[in-house]
Order: C-alpha cells, then structure tokens, then sequence
C-alpha cells in the first residue's frame, strides 16, 4: 500500500487525469439518479400547484415515481465505458513509464501478483477519490438545479438517505470501474521479464 501512494504522489498529474476521468463519468450518473430521488421526496409532499410546477420543468412522472428513461440508461452506459476505456489507456501508459521500476522489483524477487496487487492498490485509490468527488459533484448540480426551477421544496424535503445511497453507490461503481480498467495493464506488467525491463531506456 506504502508503493502504491507513493507512486501516485510521484505521478500525481497523471493519477489526476484518471481521477478525473473517473469523477466526471460518476458525476453524470451520480446527477441523474440523484435527481430523480429528489424528485420523487418533492413529489410526495407537493400541492397541485407545486407538481405543476415540476411537471412543467421536462420532468415526467410514470404512475407518480420518477425515474431513468432508455435515454438516460444509455447515455449513462455509454459514459462508464467511454471512462473505462481512458483508465486502460492512462494505466497502460503508466506501465510504459515504469519499466525499470518494475524490473528492479523482479530482479529483487517480487512476483507477478505483488506487481499485479501495486496497480491494483493505486486503481483504487483513484476510484475511491473518483467516486467520491463525482458523486458530491453530482448530487449538489442535481440538487441545484431542480432547486432552481421548483424553489426552496428541493432543500426541504432533501432525502437524505437517498442521497446517501447515491454517494455509496458512487464510490462502488467507481471503484469498480477503476480495478476493471486496470486489470489488464497490471497483467501486462506482471507479465514482463525483469532482463528486458531493465534494458529499457527512459
């Protein structure tokens, strides 16, 4: 754990860069689904001329609950692959930088799973940080927003426990999508031969 927070502090802008790959695709998710939770608490508290109002902000309720359309169900895929894809691309690049660095961990006789536990450690660090800044990032622009067309309701009748769930289900995705995009540069690293690593220059 020590080599993996070191690592991340010597890399810092490019730990930075995954983070925040990760932050925004959170953020998106995180905005919807906490919309609709504060939504739905407005809704059940709310006078006709109130759910009026809500209803003439776009919003549509399906037999009185709000909730993801297919629209939002894909774009919301769509963003978590898209993020995937970039966590792969940055760690594979991290790999490329640290070839001397994992040969000197070999030859000092680490094994492919100690290499393997090092990317994994520092995969998630990054989705924690991730899904913990995308989620708070997501729920206050949610809660503003909706704010800003219904009034003071929206502070009201926050739901905090629904919130909560948010937050925690942000922090898992994230953390799951950060050890799902480093799997396979860490096994590209395990995997190299100490001799060739430490004849790469840098």
């Amino acid at each position: 754990m020590k080599i993996s927070f070191n690592s991340i502090k010597v890399r810092f802008f490019r730990s930075l860069i995954t983070t925040l790959t990760l932050t925004l695709a959170i953020a998106f998710v995180a905005y919807i689904r906490s919309g609709y939770e504060l939504l739905n608490a407005i809704w059940t508290h709310a006078d006709l001329s109130l759910q009026e109002r809500i209803l003439a902000g776009g919003y549509e309720a399906v037999d009185g609950r709000f909730g993801t359309s297919p629209k939002d169900t894909w774009l919301a895929i769509l963003s978590l692959i898209v993020c995937v894809v970039g966590i792969v691309n940055a760690q594979l690049m991290a790999v490329t930088e640290r070839f001397r660095e994992i040969g000197t961990f070999k030859c000092l006789g680490a094994l492919n799973s100690f290499v393997v536990r090092i990317f994994l450690v520092e995969a998630f660090y990054q989705g924690l940080l991730g899904g913990l800044s995308g989620s708070v990032v997501g729920i206050v622009v949610s809660t503003v927003s909706i704010a800003w067309k219904v009034g003071w309701p929206a502070f009201r009748w926050w739901p905090f426990t629904g919130m909560l769930l948010t937050l925690g289900w942000g922090l898992f995705m994230a953390a799951s999508l950060s050890l799902l995009g480093v799997i396979y540069p860490a096994l590209v690293a395990a995997r190299m031969q100490p001799a060739v690593a430490l004849r790469t220059e840098q």
